[in-house]
């Protein structure tokens, strides 16, 4: 099947691949919007008010859920994620990310031996008994974090990254608002319930999204399934026994590879899960699902596996552009290059209600001419889709490539030229 692309009236062939199915690109983009600390960011176009009727979600037995497809930044299920929750030991995400940060930064590394404090050693929750004398290696603590949801390897990593824990708290506050994180309110690293800890739905999957965008690593220690910590103090000569992971879906299906449990007293059994499965002509298909207050460990672990399988059967994947490939290549002036090439910088893999790919059109907008200077990554018109002749979203172009001003006589002579036109 072959697509065209309107621009200002001509239509510009686009080729074999189905690029109308642009159709759902960037639903989540827009959805998780906001500053980045890092390199990477999703696009933020604005899902247009239409009409269309989208596949209907699954009914959960939670307060408050949503779906991301992660690979075509799409969202693509939502109820409640506005609500105010206790985030619990889904906090733990943040603490991890900064622990995170500090080792790329080179602030700490893997191998450093971190003193337990008192503090650490009588944490409430979830614990592991730690020696008061051990000095624990940072990679065993994380592994404790990420595994076993360890209270005390929380603070102990706090303490090691912030030097106490009030500190680390405002370190954990700053880094929210940086990420866009505008409901969330941390008081403590380790999740335990406490006034005016807050968080939503829409702000725990912006920080999953950008903890594996961010650091890929982190997947290894989240996705771990067992764990035998070896420095517990009541173990001193044998080490601990292995223990699962407190993600369950770990252990039921083969896909999953993380995230992130968390459980309070009001606020139920909660669950951040990824899953990751291939997709013909695509390759890998992440999705990422925030399951909140369900009644059960069991019931958490159910309920999101209901959601990421309709995710992968209610939607099909489709790659429409590699990495850095130009959708178009308008005419630039007064520049030193001839043509400004437009698209994304990453790949562009859109979902798609399943069967309705042929029902999509998109119709590129620019401004027209294009007068240089353009740096890269600059926003460069958009493309306005359409779903079965219904608006259904709006998606940035960027400039593929800087094109710097040309010299003086090039300047004088476009400017002629364009006179003329």
């Amino acid at each position: 099947m072959r697509f065209y692309l309107q621009w200002e009236g001509a239509k510009t062939q686009v080729g074999a691949v189905a690029f109308d199915a642009f159709a759902a690109l960037c639903t989540f983009a827009a959805f998780f919007a906001g500053p980045a600390s890092h390199a990477w960011s999703a696009p933020a176009p604005a899902l247009t008010a239409s009409k269309i009727t989208l596949p209907t979600p699954p009914a959960l037995a939670a307060k408050s859920y949503l779906l991301i497809d992660v690979t075509a930044n799409q969202m693509l299920a939502a109820q409640d994620v506005e609500a105010p929750v206790e985030p619990a030991s889904l906090t733990k995400l943040m603490t991890a990310y900064l622990v995170f940060d500090a080792l790329k930064s080179k602030k700490i590394d893997l191998h450093d031996s971190v003193a337990i404090s008192q503090q650490a050693v009588h944490m409430p929750g979830a614990r592991l008994f730690l020696d008061p004398k051990a000095r624990v290696p940072v990679e065993d603590l994380l592994k404790a974090l990420a595994v076993l949801s360890s209270n005390e390897a929380s603070l102990a990593l706090a303490e090691a990254v912030g030097g106490n824990a009030a500190h680390f708290v405002e370190m954990m506050n700053q880094q929210a608002q940086v990420l866009g994180m505008k409901n969330t309110h941390f008081k403590n690293p380790e999740g335990a319930s406490e006034p005016g800890q807050l968080t939503t739905a829409r702000d725990l999957s912006i920080l999953a999204t950008r903890l594996m965008a961010d650091f890929p690593t982190s997947m290894a220690y989240f996705s771990q399934k067992q764990y035998q910590y070896p420095y517990q103090y009541q173990y001193r000569t044998s080490g601990a026994p292995a223990s699962n992971n407190t993600n369950a879906l770990l252990l039921r299906d083969p896909t999953v590879d993380g995230l992130k449990t968390g459980h309070s007293d009001t606020g139920g059994y909660s669950l951040i899960a990824t899953a990751k499965r291939e997709a013909p002509g695509v390759g890998p298909r992440r999705l990422l699902s925030v399951v909140i207050g369900a009644a059960s460990d069991n019931a958490r672990a159910t309920e999101s596996q209901k959601l990421l399988n309709w995710g992968y059967t209610a939607f099909e994947v489709v790659k429409l552009f590699e990495a850095g490939v130009a959708v178009t290549a308008p005419d630039v002036w007064k520049g030193n290059a001839k043509s400004l090439p437009l698209g994304q910088p990453n790949a562009i893999v859109v979902d798609v209600p399943t069967g309705r790919a042929a029902q999509l059109r998109a119709t590129l907008s620019r401004p027209d001419p294009l007068v240089a200077p353009y740096f890269k990554g600059q926003p460069v018109g958009q493309l306005k889709v359409t779903l079965a002749d219904q608006p259904y979203l709006e998606l940035p172009l960027v400039s593929l490539a800087s094109v710097e001003q040309a010299g003086l006589l090039g300047r004088a002579w476009d400017a002629l030229r364009l006179w003329i036109k």
